[in-house]
């Protein structure tokens, strides 16, 4: 019994020895693994990118006050966040316009489900070229290449006004439809262009070279002035500027106007009736940056132009089936491109026009410019401050 017992204490520490050993031999080659996986770490790419986007994240975070409320950064215009992030970018009551010290009001990206696991966001088809870009980056003067209004005052006289703008009386009444015997009435609005010329609506059959033999003047002024790709980058309904054009003595004919039923179009957006008839055959309807804007009536889109654009900033034109050209200025985003088939009722633009925002062009708050070529404007048979509505 004696010896059983001396056998399995001796057993049990040689047991001992050898798990104290093992132990060992375990710690060590944990150390020997740490110490790999450390430089194996250190030499990993990976670990750098993760450790420079925490340090971004933390920066970015750091430069506002919160996320949720960011609005600018000191007296800069924020680029990478935007009015999606302001909690008190509403509209209440009267209040239609946004402020000029505001932020710019980019709007949200779409989000697209991609093979039913991913979600990305997803641009707005548009076009940007490197004018514009300039224009947006760089900042330009345009005061020489701008179409504007002018209220006439006591004492104004035709030569009085175009002296002061620095064009001929001839342009000043081409432009207005008036003759020399004609009589300008204090309040009167007048169509002041930048240059001495004529304006030309485009019709069916028109070409370059054909208007600029009928006015007298040079193919590249009319590109070059009014922007064109090329001779051929002309559509039905276009509002040409032809500088230095001569009206011939047989004048160019009037653009027809085309008998409409009263429900052809449909209201373009809903808001407030801010401004009557003005150029080109326009009436401006006020409501916040960001509201739907919807194709008034079936048909092709012919143009979406980003930029000055003569003071009239981004916008889009529509040919419709009759030959009558809508045209929507002022939109902060297009959602269609040249060659849509659009349908009535469908939403093809954004409201723009905040003061400073890239593209708002000549505006003094949030509006729709919607302007009808070929047709009388349906929305002139309301008067100014009216709201107009789907309901």
């Amino acid at each position: 019994m004696n010896l059983l017992k001396a056998v399995f204490l001796n057993v049990r520490q040689v047991c001992l020895r050898q798990q104290a050993k093992l132990s060992k031999y375990a710690r060590a080659a944990a150390v020997r693994l740490e110490r790999k996986n450390s430089k194996g770490l250190l030499k990993n790419p990976a670990f750098y990118f993760g450790l420079a986007a925490v340090i971004l994240f933390w920066m970015t975070y750091a430069s506002s006050d919160s996320l949720a409320n960011v609005n600018g950064l000191s007296d800069s215009r924020v680029v990478f966040f935007n009015s999606f992030f302001d909690r008190n970018n509403s509209l209440n009551g009267e209040d239609l316009f946004s402020s000029q010290s505001g932020a710019v009001g980019m709007e949200s990206p779409d989000l697209k489900i991609i093979q039913n696991n991913t979600l990305a966001a997803v641009s707005v088809p548009s076009i940007v070229t490197g004018k514009v870009l300039g224009d947006v980056f760089g900042g330009s003067s345009q005061s020489k290449k701008e179409i504007t209004e002018y209220i006439v005052q006591p004492g104004d006289t035709l030569q009085s006004i175009a002296n002061n703008y620095e064009i001929s009386v001839n342009t000043l009444l081409l432009a207005n439809e008036l003759t020399s015997s004609s009589v300008i009435k204090v309040g009167q609005t007048l169509v002041i262009l930048p240059v001495d010329g004529l304006i030309h609506v485009v019709s069916s059959g028109d070409t370059i070279s054909e208007i600029a033999k009928t006015y007298k003047t040079e193919q590249n002024d009319i590109i070059a002035f009014n922007s064109l790709a090329n001779q051929g980058d002309i559509y039905i309904g276009d509002i040409l500027l032809v500088p230095g054009g001569v009206m011939p003595k047989k004048a160019a004919p009037f653009v027809n106007q085309v008998p409409l039923a009263d429900n052809y179009f449909i209201f373009p957006v809903q808001g407030k009736i801010t401004q009557g008839i003005h150029y080109y055959n326009a009436i401006d309807i006020a409501n916040k940056c960001g509201t739907p804007i919807f194709a008034a009536a079936a048909g092709v889109v012919q143009r979406v132009k980003f930029g000055w654009n003569f003071g009239g900033g981004n916008f889009i034109t529509i040919l419709h089936p009759n030959g009558v050209v809508t045209y929507y200025g002022h939109v902060q985003t297009s959602l269609v491109k040249p060659g849509d088939k659009v349908y009535v009722g469908q939403n093809i633009a954004l409201v723009g026009g905040q003061p400073g925002a890239p593209g708002s062009g000549i505006s003094t708050g949030c509006h729709l410019h919607f302007g009808v070529v070929g047709a009388k404007n349906p929305l002139s048979a309301y008067a100014i401050g009216a709201n107009i509505s789907y309901k």
